[in-house]
């Protein structure tokens, strides 16, 4: 599945184009990287290398910074808070977020009973979804997008 444009670096796409470059060694198809940088360019939409090159960042920056403020639903209950920790995890796609509400959030859905968090661990994506999900399908967290 192709990532969208928004989402390439160049790096991911030389590393792309040495992967491609090496599968058609492999098939006894030789070429040259120049030709591998065009070809994963193309396939990615973008009319040439230099174009995709010329457009695309090196890297891509970091999604989230302690101090940096943020807000959305935990466990479906709405808040705002501070970024008081990160942790990239693997290839810099999910994160490991600790977050200090401004208020404190009620995680029980019961009328007769609280629990509330002043602050929580959460992993999200770039995206800012968690990939756990409560009992009924929803992420734990998701932050709204600035």
């Amino acid at each position: 599945m192709r990532k969208p444009a928004s989402h390439l670096t160049t790096t991911e796409l030389k590393t792309e184009a040495r992967q491609y470059r090496a599968a058609q060694l492999d098939a006894g198809r030789s070429i040259t990287q120049s030709q591998a940088l065009e070809m994963v360019a193309r396939f990615h939409g973008f009319r040439d290398w230099n174009t995709a090159s010329g457009v695309l960042p090196v890297t891509r920056g970091p999604a989230y910074a302690v101090s940096q403020q943020v807000s959305g639903t935990y466990l479906k209950q709405p808040f705002t808070g501070t970024i008081i920790g990160v942790k990239a995890l693997g290839a810099g796609e999910m994160f490991r977020l600790t977050i200090q509400f401004d208020e404190p959030v009620d995680v029980v859905a019961f009328d007769s009973f609280s629990a509330f968090r002043h602050r929580v661990d959460a992993t999200v994506n770039r995206d800012g979804i968690s990939p756990s999900r409560t009992s009924d399908g929803q992420p734990h967290m998701v932050l709204a997008r600035a």
